[in-house]
């Protein structure tokens, strides 16, 4: 009996380490590895679609540097910010008091002028002229 308690004992403080060990383990990795890749492969490639289209249709420069403009975006802005920057750019130019909650808000403000420096940016970095 005794060893029995002995064994039970081990095996909860062995279940609580583990317990403990895998509670810790995501911060330390978060703190470890950035994330380099949270943008959706849908929404990568309609902003690739969206900028070969404004710089004049298909070639493989534009496809390249629209590719490569994304990825700077990405290195500036979380998707999520990308993400709601982009809602306020498209929202704010509803008209009357509808549209003043996306565009009168620090954090509208804040994220469209964001989205425009990064994506000035990359236009600079991935387009040759």
């Amino acid at each position: 009996m005794e060893n029995g308690k002995v064994l039970s004992g081990l095996g909860t403080f062995f279940l609580v380490a583990i317990i403990a060990g895998c509670a810790s383990a995501p911060e330390q990795m978060a703190a470890e590895k950035k994330v380099v890749n949270d943008y959706p492969t849908r929404d990568r490639v309609e902003y690739v679609l969206n900028c070969v289209a404004q710089h004049g249709g298909l070639t493989y420069i534009t496809q390249y540097a629209c590719g490569c403009k994304i990825d700077k975006i990405s290195e500036k802005l979380t998707f999520s910010e990308y993400d709601t920057a982009k809602t306020f750019s498209y929202l704010k130019s509803t008209p009357g008091e509808n549209g003043a909650v996306f565009r009168d808000p620090a954090q509208s403000k804040s994220l469209r002028s964001r989205l425009k420096e990064a994506e000035q940016a990359a236009e600079t970095s991935c387009f040759v002229k």
